[in-house]
Formats: structure tokens, sequence, C-alpha cells
């Protein structure tokens, strides 16, 4: 058997771009709960309020769970310049297409079933 570590997505919203994510195994599904389990606590925290400010911020604390999945996950980007350079992880997170840094989002929660585990929550 030989296992590839990471997954290679041609882009479905962003023609000519793909992208490679980071497959999750046991020790990284660790690692990456580890670095959002605090930030998930005060997200489900805030959303039992029922101030809007805490509303407003249990969604940025959500938004910031999505970038860290991302970084976390994203290995690399082909066939995209932002301002003239080569993308990377982080330039798409910040200055990206946003179509292209939900669709990666979306594969990796797909890839390791988090999507699953929201539903039931």
């Amino acid at each position: 058997m030989n296992y590839e570590s990471e997954l290679v997505l041609e882009s479905k919203t962003v023609p000519g771009v793909a992208y490679r994510l980071a497959r999750v195994s046991f020790g990284r599904r660790m690692e990456l709960t580890r670095r959002v389990r605090e930030l998930w606590r005060k997200v489900e925290f805030l959303n039992a309020g029922t101030d809007p400010g805490e509303k407003i911020e249990a969604a940025v604390l959500s938004a910031e769970i999505d970038r860290l999945y991302v970084l976390w996950a994203l290995r690399g980007v082909t066939g995209l310049t932002i301002d003239g350079q080569a993308a990377t992880p982080e330039s798409l997170t910040e200055a990206g297409p946003e179509v292209l840094f939900r669709e990666a989002l979306g594969a990796f929660k797909a890839e390791c079933g988090l999507e699953e585990a929201e539903t039931k929550n």
C-alpha cells in the first residue's frame, strides 16, 4: 500500500487552480483539536447567550476557526497569483478569492468529517 499524506484537488470555483490538502491522520487530528478546543468552547458559550454582541463575537471566533482549519490543512496552491506573487496558504487566506478559501475549507471539512460532526451538535 502506498498512502499519500496529501490530497490534490482541482478547484471547482476558480478554473486552472489546484490546491493540496493534508490528509487527516490520528496525530494531526489531535493536534488540530488542541488548537481549536478553547475557541469552540467560547463559541458554544457565546451562542448560548441572547445578547447580539455575544452572537457577533461567536461569529468572529467561528471565522477564526475556519481560518485555522485552512492554514492547518492547505499545503499549497498552484495556478493562482495574488498581487503578482504566487499564492500561498497564508496569502490565499488573507487576500485571495474568498470563493476559493471557502472551497478549500469545505474540502477539508469533508475530508475529516467535520461537516457531519457539526450537524450532529
